[in-house]
C-alpha cells in the first residue's frame, strides 16, 4: 500500500510511490482493464454507482480523466531498489529533513500528544513519515490524482489494487472533504501530508479540527490524526519500541538474521548482540536481527513495531529508513558503517546472480537485478548449501561461487 515513498524533494515524490508495492490482489482477469477507454470509464461509473456515490460526485470526479503517459513510466521504474540501505538512508535522513523533524514536533506538541493518546503513536514515528512522504508537507506533488487512478486503474498490470482506489476517490468528492481540483499528489495516487492512498483515506480519515471535513491537503491536524488512526488500526503497540542499532558480533548462527525469524532478546544477547547506545529492550521482548547490507554493513534489532512500518510500505528499505528517520528524532546517533566495507553488487551483477540462484533451483522471482525479498531468501539458502555465512545479503563471494560450481 503504500507501499512503497519518495531522494531530494523532487526525488521523493517521483519515486517513492514506485516503492509502494501493492498487497496481495485477486487476479488482474477478474477486474475490468485495458481496452476503449470511454467504454472503461463507462464501467467505473456504474460500479461507483453501485457503492453509492452520486452522480454528482461521479460526474465531477471523472470529468476530463484521461490517460497520463507519465504516470506508466514512472510506475515502470524502479531504480531506486538497487541502492543500498546505507545509500539510500544517507540521502534521506540527512540535512533540512533531520534538523526540521524535532521543529516541527515541538511547534506541534499539542497535536502530537493528543494523537498518542488518542492512538498511541509517537510523534517521532509519525513526523517521520511526514517527512520522507512529503517533506512536512512543502511537497505533496503535483499528479492529477484521478488522472493517475484512471491510468493505473486502465492498465492491466494492478488493476485489482488501483480500481477501488479510484472508487474511493470519488466517494471523498461525494462526502465534501475535496473537490475534485484539490486532488494532487504522487504518481501512484496518494494524498496529502502522509500521503495517503483514497481508500485509506476513506476509512481512516480524521477531522483533526473539527471543521466538518477531512482534509488531508491543507488540515494538518486533520493529516497527523489520520496517521495517527492509521498506524493504530495497522496494529501498532502503543509503549513498545520499533527499531534499535546494535554491534553483532563477528561469528554467530547467521541463518537467524531474518526479517521473518524473531526471538527475545535474551536470545540475541546470548549470540552476543550489544546495543550500539543505551540499552536494549527488556530480555522477553521478542526481536528480529536486520542485516540490510549483510553481517558486515550496519544491524538492527527490529522489535515488534517494525511490522507496522513494513504494512505501511512493503519496501524493505523504506521501511528501514522511516524507522530509523523516527529513532534520529528519538535522539539516536547517525547510522554506523558496520564492522567493515561492503562491496555492494551493482544492477548486472546481481542480475547475474539471480541467474545463476535460478539456474541452481533457488527461486528468485523476477530476475530484475533489484534486491527484493525472494533474492535474499534465494541467497541465504545458497550460501547455506556452499558454506558461507547465511546472512541473505548478495556478496562478490557467493556470485564467484556460483559462477564456478555449475549448479
Amino acid at each position: 500500500m503504500s507501499l512503497v515513498v519518495r531522494l531530494a524533494s523532487a526525488f521523493v515524490l517521483a519515486a517513492f510511490p514506485a516503492l509502494a508495492q501493492a498487497p496481495a490482489a485477486p487476479p488482474a482477469a477478474t477486474v475490468p482493464c485495458g481496452g476503449d477507454f470511454a467504454a472503461f470509464l463507462d464501467g467505473v461509473r456504474a460500479e461507483a454507482r453501485e457503492a453509492g456515490v452520486s452522480e454528482n460526485a461521479i460526474a465531477a470526479g471523472l470529468d476530463g480523466v484521461a490517460i497520463d503517459p507519465k504516470v506508466l513510466q514512472l510506475d515502470r521504474g524502479q531504480s531506486v531498489f538497487q541502492q543500498s540501505f546505507l545509500q539510500f538512508a544517507g540521502r534521506m535522513v540527512a540535512g533540512a529533513r533531520v534538523t526540521k523533524g524535532p521543529q516541527v514536533i515541538k511547534q506541534n506538541a499539542a497535536l502530537f500528544e493528543r494523537v498518542e493518546a488518542e492512538y498511541g503513536v509517537p510523534a517521532s514515528v509519525i513526523a517521520a513519515f511526514w517527512g520522507l512522504e512529503t517533506d512536512f508537507g512543502a511537497n505533496l506533488g503535483k499528479f492529477d490524482t484521478r488522472n493517475a487512478l484512471a491510468t493505473l486503474s486502465h492498465d492491466c498490470r494492478r488493476p485489482a489494487f488501483f480500481r477501488p482506489q479510484l472508487i474511493a476517490a470519488l466517494k471523498i468528492v461525494d462526502r465534501g472533504d475535496l473537490a475534485p481540483g484539490d486532488m494532487r499528489g504522487a504518481w501512484a495516487g496518494e494524498l496529502g501530508h502522509t500521503q495517503m492512498m483514497p481508500v485509506d483515506y476513506v476509512r481512516d480519515g480524521v477531522d483533526g479540527d473539527g471543521d466538518g471535513r477531512r482534509d488531508l491537503m491543507r488540515s494538518v491536524p486533520d493529516a497527523m490524526m489520520t496517521a495517527g488512526k492509521y498506524l493504530s488500526d495497522l496494529g501498532w503497540r502503543r509503549g513498545q519500541p520499533w527499531l534499535q542499532e546494535v554491534v553483532a558480533p563477528a561469528e554467530m548462527p547467521w541463518v537467524e538474521a531474518d526479517i521473518d525469524v524473531k526471538h527475545s532478546v535474551a536470545r540475541w544477547t546470548e549470540w552476543g548482540v550489544k546495543a550500539r547506545n543505551g540499552s536494549l529492550a527488556p530480555a522477553e521482548a521478542n526481536a528480529a536481527l536486520l542485516l540490510p547490507m549483510g553481517r558486515n554493513g550496519p544491524a538492527f534489532l527490529a522489535y515488534d513495531n517494525f511490522d507496522i512500518y513494513r504494512k505501511w510500505n512493503q519496501s524493505f528499505i523504506y521501511a528501514m529508513t522511516a524507522a530509523y528517520l523516527a529513532t534520529r528524532y528519538e535522539g539516536a546517533p547517525s547510522v554506523s558503517s558496520g564492522n567493515a566495507p561492503v562491496r555492494v553488487l551493482d544492477a548486472a551483477e546481481l542480475k547475474q546472480l539471480q541467474t545463476l540462484l535460478a539456474r541452481d533451483g533457488f527461486p528468485v522471482g523476477e530476475i530484475d537485478g533489484k534486491l527484493g525479498g525472494d533474492t535474499r531468501r534465494a541467497t541465504r539458502k545458497a550460501q547455506l548449501k556452499h558454506n558461507l555465512p547465511a546472512d541473505g545479503y548478495p556478496s562478490l563471494d557467493l556470485l564467484q561461487v556460483l559462477s564456478s560450481s555449475g549448479g
